[in-house]
């Protein structure tokens, strides 16, 4: 597994190209398979879980091109089997977005539980309920799921009880394919729901209110060749004006966008930095010293929680006390025990952090547990005394593309080493 070693305490500043957005290439790529069309793609994010994704979808017999400067040609024309294999689908959660289009294509469709991030329990209730809601019938054994539509998938109202992101991803594509119209109430309204939906329109399939609480989603008579553009990932970019915050260099984050990050740049200028758009995206960088500010995670357009464990390396070395407040995942602090193997001052008390801001971090050798705490642990070595050496960083490469590449750009001086 490879590891990261990073120098701490550099100058720090330039602009960073942000890829396109994983948490909707993942959805989209899945979507393909509903059409058995050409589909091209752009801005495409060269990170592990894409490559996880166009393994399992070549598995299931589509024709994949190489991926190249964020652009991908796909086809799914030949794909013929329905059932996925687990090696794939325990590496990644998002696997499991396959099962709506592959139920909507070809009536069945059969798969392992999910794997991922061990950021706590992530039940899959929520997509199945909303297949039986359109006419399918769900049967689970042994860590199987087989998912049956006989005579297709039927247009209804599906009504969540929380809005949840990947369900709402799974009832869109299912309604998509289903016979007649659907209503889905109480979406999730997330950035990547709507490009998703601007996938399908692109496909051929009818959407209104995407980005919304309420979406009416009607499927095409019949499924079209596509090009769409991803958009850029809001979490990575949201990391890098972290970055910016906390070695207190000038950052270009090119491709960030404010509508996307709207309640992330409220904290953080409260924090101390100025935030404003460029031409080619954002700017960011720190007005003095740091100050606390208490924040909690909350659903689109709050405060994401991807975005948590980065604010909390921020807060580390804010001057005052800050209450950090996890409100969407539990064990989603696995990244303090490694802060605090670098001086961080942080106690936990069920979904709170308490964080006093000391002087300085201290490097020292680290385990990421997952994606964003990955990416936490790397920020605070940017700015440690000493070298923080960050292990397993496999995590990282699942969202975060040329990671390494785009700090030592910037000034940092961090290296890869494999093992």
């Amino acid at each position: 597994m490879d590891k990261l070693v990073i120098q701490g305490g550099h100058p720090f500043s330039g602009s960073v190209q942000i890829a396109g957005a994983k948490n909707a290439a993942l959805p989209i790529l899945a979507a393909s398979l509903l059409g058995g069309t050409q589909v091209s793609l752009a801005n495409v994010p060269h990170v592990s879980d894409v490559t996880s994704m166009l393994e399992l979808l070549r598995g299931l017999g589509a024709e994949v091109g190489p991926l190249r400067n964020g652009r991908l040609s796909l086809s799914t024309a030949d794909v013929l089997s329905s059932e996925t294999t687990y090696d794939i689908v325990r590496r990644m959660r998002a696997s499991f977005l396959v099962l709506a289009p592959l139920v909507g294509r070809f009536g069945h469709a059969r798969i392992s539980r999910p794997g991922g991030c061990a950021i706590g329990t992530r039940p899959v209730d929520l997509h199945l309920e909303a297949l039986q809601q359109l006419g399918a019938e769900v049967r689970t054994e042994g860590g199987v799921i087989d998912v049956t539509a006989r005579g297709g998938l039927r247009g209804e109202r599906i009504v969540f009880p929380a809005p949840s992101v990947g369900a709402t991803h799974t009832a869109m594509m299912a309604a998509a394919s289903a016979s007649g119209e659907s209503e889905i109430v109480n979406c999730a309204r997330e950035p990547e729901i709507a490009d998703t939906a601007a996938f399908l329109i692109a496909m051929g399939a009818t959407i209104d209110g995407a980005g919304t609480h309420r979406m009416l989603v009607q499927g095409p008579t019949s499924w079209r060749a596509a090009h769409h553009t991803i958009l850029p990932d809001r979490i990575e970019a949201a990391s890098y004006l972290v970055a910016a915050g906390l070695t207190g260099g000038r950052l270009e984050v090119i491709g960030g966008r404010l509508e996307h990050l709207g309640a992330a740049c409220h904290l953080l200028e409260a924090a101390g930095l100025s935030i404003f758009p460029s031409d080619r995206g954002l700017i960011a960088e720190r007005r003095g010293a740091l100050h606390s500010v208490d924040m909690a995670t909350e659903a689109f357009p709050g405060f994401p929680t991807d975005l948590q464990a980065q604010f909390m390396t921020l807060m580390c070395l804010a001057d005052g006390v800050s209450v950090i407040r996890e409100r969407i995942f539990e064990q989603r602090f696995m990244h303090v025990p490694e802060l605090q193997r670098m001086g961080a001052d942080i106690t936990l008390s069920g979904a709170a952090a308490t964080v006093r801001g000391v002087p300085r971090l201290q490097g020292a050798e680290v385990m990421a547990t997952d994606l964003r705490a990955s990416m936490s642990l790397v920020l605070a070595g940017l700015v440690a005394e000493g070298e923080t050496v960050v292990h397993r960083v496999y995590h990282l490469d699942r969202g975060y593309e040329d990671i390494d590449g785009k700090l030592t750009r910037c000034g940092a001086h961090i290296k890869r080493v494999r093992q």
